[in-house]
């Protein structure tokens, strides 16, 4: 056996992201050609229903069989290809013997985490071992953070054309979002709200927005944060907090940190979520930040995180159909201004809902990106950010194949 077997191997295949994926990796490059692939899980029984789901010319479309927690299993998986694409969460549940291993023979690996606790320990665990080896970890190729990490690389990009200059302040605002909630998802939320009511040190990482950036990286500023409603000037709307903001910024500010400050001296940035002018808008933020506190309040105790889970959240494997899948949309729009005042504003728009049906197609041609595209020599071992290691080869990609658009709307605001 060795890494040229299969450019990809999906793990987690039969998971609900993992089918997602299986799905359009299979439109996307058939099975048996030249791009090689495979899928891969626990269980045979289900990887063979999965193949046959996609009909007869998948027949040829490899399995391998291995289980999470099986550190042989997971060499000899290793072993047969260049990159593993992991949907098998909650990660800080089960993902962590995965990156080991890839950390430890030299396999690249990405995933579709929004676990930012989970990401830091493995950085600290397993850094140092991957740029030995050669194995480049990519956390977050999903709705988390790619269309955030490379939203905010386009921008900063368009701002050094125009202007010279990159935008040190950026801002970005969901305009509009039609998606669903899945079981895994969910379970990963309320893992981490669980892990952190028991844990101080995890509030007070989860709380820094330079969690995942290195020791030593450019000089730290006090990040805005919104975390009620808020109105927006440049924006001219109200805004209420995005429950992906969390993730989204401590992986963009480890982009910066990666690239020596590239984004400017005492960079700043957030997220947040636009819910309109007047009182309606006023009303609605309110209402949101209410809801998503409320939430939030409930996971952390454990009688009405049983209720929430028993009665409320989609249980593990479930999620929104895929009619919603077709029908979901997201449109973000992100303000740049740089240190002198010039203004920029630019957009990020996927044709499908955000976490599953645009998350499915982003982490395939992320997958294919860290295969084909990027030579080792060019990156090396370790841990990086979509933005640093993919940057403008994987923004060609989504735009030509993943529904996704990346678009500069006017000059100013």
């Amino acid at each position: 056996m060795n890494q040229d077997q299969f450019h990809v191997v999906v793990f987690g295949a039969t998971s609900f992201v993992g089918q997602i994926l299986t799905h359009y990796l299979f439109r996307r490059h058939g099975a048996g050609g030249e791009f090689r692939w495979a899928i891969a899980g626990r269980s045979d029984a289900k990887l063979q229903a999965l193949r046959d789901e996609l009909g007869p010319q998948a027949a040829q479309l490899e399995m391998v069989v291995a289980d999470a927690a099986d550190e042989a299993a997971l060499k000899s998986m290793c072993a047969q290809t260049q990159v593993v694409v992991s949907t098998v969460g909650p990660y800080a549940l089960y993902g962590s013997p995965l990156v080991k291993v890839c950390a430890e023979t030299g396999t690249d690996y990405c995933d579709l985490t929004g676990e930012i606790q989970w990401v830091v320990q493995m950085i600290r665990a397993h850094e140092a071992t991957a740029k030995k080896t050669g194995a480049r970890i990519v956390h977050c190729c999903g709705f988390d953070s790619i269309p955030s990490d490379l939203g905010v690389h386009f921008l900063q990009q368009q701002s050094r054309q125009r202007f010279g200059q990159p935008c040190t302040r950026v801002k970005l605002r969901v305009k509009a979002m039609r998606g669903g909630f899945s079981g895994g998802t969910a379970a990963s939320l309320m893992n981490v709200v669980k892990e952190a009511s028991k844990d101080a040190a995890l509030r007070k990482l989860l709380a820094n927005p330079y969690a995942a950036c290195p020791e030593d990286g450019p000089r730290r500023v006090s990040q805005p944060n919104i975390t009620f409603a808020e109105y927006d000037p440049d924006a001219g709307s109200w805004t209420a907090p995005f429950i992906m903001a969390g993730i989204n910024t401590r992986i963009v500010h480890r982009s910066n940190a990666l690239s020596d400050g590239a984004y400017g001296d005492g960079f700043t940035y957030d997220e947040a979520t636009l819910t309109g002018r007047g009182f309606k808008g006023s009303a609605t933020a309110v209402a949101m930040g209410t809801s998503l506190g409320g939430f939030l309040f409930a996971t952390a105790v454990p009688p009405t995180r049983w209720l929430l889970e028993k009665f409320v959240v989609p249980k593990p494997g479930e999620g929104p159909s895929p009619q919603a899948q077709e029908t979901g949309f997201y449109d973000l729009r992100l303000y740049g201004r740089t240190a002198d005042g010039k203004t920029l504003k630019t957009k990020v728009t996927g044709d499908r809902d955000p976490g599953y049906g645009s998350t499915g197609k982003i982490l395939g041609e992320a997958a294919a990106c860290l295969a084909l595209d990027i030579p080792r020599s060019e990156k090396t071992g370790g841990f990086w950010t979509p933005a640093t290691i993919f940057g403008d080869r994987l923004i060609k990609r989504l735009m030509t194949h993943a529904g996704l658009g990346f678009e500069v709307l006017e000059k100013d605001y």
